[in-house]
């Protein structure tokens, strides 16, 4: 599903703002009211066609996505000035133990699992890379790699990637960190032989302004560390190569919600746990949680 952009008129502001403060008058429940969402930038175009498709559905239902890195969302969340989260990662236990110590129960769901995708300019040689060299480049050892774009330094990406070659930080030369993923998709178009960082959705679903740029960008085959799963070939983020445990950069999606009671998060996380969302999510490129469901009639 494409997301839908809009031209606002002066008329159409005016009405927009006469209903959120309406909003108020609203009762809160599953599918009525207003809630603020904190979102992780790395994957915000499928929860971007979720948020539509839901208010759609739901007139009463008014959603506000707050599009941050993973260091700055979970600094929000744990201020608890925004009780529902979408993250790569579930909570620490020093985290639960901050809403667990408030008696606020944690509804966990998980609805998705995305591809990291590694992306370069086309034409380029390069096709394909190994989990091995982007481990040697994270720790600042010779590699075959130029450069390795990232999204942010405080991205759930850039944390992956820590874990993966199991550093704390990244080194001075051949790793970058921009401040988003569409910089990442510019930086990639503007500087043939670097090697992006982006989740896969981005490639799949870009914004209407990265479109162009995106048809002049591939994505690499990756094969992964010796006798692991993924090291007999080299594997791209597809859903059948995710599904089959073949593709070696992936991550779970989660909505955790602490709102302490029935709200709005509530049912969006339910509505993205559901057939209507998982399709959402089919047609994105990530993974279900769930594989919808067909039916086909046969007719003799």
């Amino acid at each position: 599903m494409k997301r839908i952009r809009y031209i606002f008129t002066a008329g159409f502001l005016f009405v927009l703002f006469s209903c959120q403060n309406n909003t108020a008058s609203v009762q809160q429940s599953y599918t009525s009211g207003y809630e603020q969402i904190l979102v992780d930038e790395s994957f915000a175009p499928i929860i971007e066609d979720q948020e539509y498709l839901f208010e759609s559905t739901y007139a009463d239902a008014k959603l506000d996505l707050v599009m941050k890195s993973e260091n700055e969302l979970l600094n929000l969340f744990l201020s608890d000035s925004i009780q529902v989260a979408v993250l790569s990662r579930l909570l620490t236990p020093e985290e639960t133990k901050h809403f667990e110590g408030r008696n606020i129960k944690i509804r966990i769901n998980r609805f998705a699992i995305d591809g990291i995708a590694l992306i370069t300019k086309n034409p380029s040689k390069d096709s394909t890379v190994l989990v091995e060299d982007i481990i040697k480049v994270l720790k600042g050892a010779g590699s075959a790699i130029q450069s390795l774009v990232f999204d942010n330094a405080n991205s759930s990406t850039v944390r992956y990637f820590k874990e993966l070659a199991g550093v704390k930080e990244l080194p001075v030369e051949g790793v970058y960190a921009l401040k988003s993923n569409a910089e990442v998709i510019r930086y990639v178009h503007e500087n043939p032989g670097s090697i992006g960082v982006v989740g896969v959705n981005w490639m799949v679903q870009p914004p209407t302004d990265l479109e162009k740029i995106v048809e002049g960008l591939k994505i690499l085959g990756v094969k992964n560390l010796d006798g692991q799963a993924g090291s007999d070939a080299f594997y791209k983020p597809t859903q059948n190569d995710i599904a089959l445990g073949l593709y070696p950069l992936t991550r779970s999606l989660y909505i955790i919600n602490c709102e302490g009671g029935a709200g709005l998060g509530t049912g969006f996380a339910s509505f993205i746990a559901g057939e209507r969302g998982q399709r959402v999510v089919l047609k994105s490129g990530l993974l279900p949680d769930s594989i919808p469901s067909r039916e086909i009639n046969i007719v003799n």
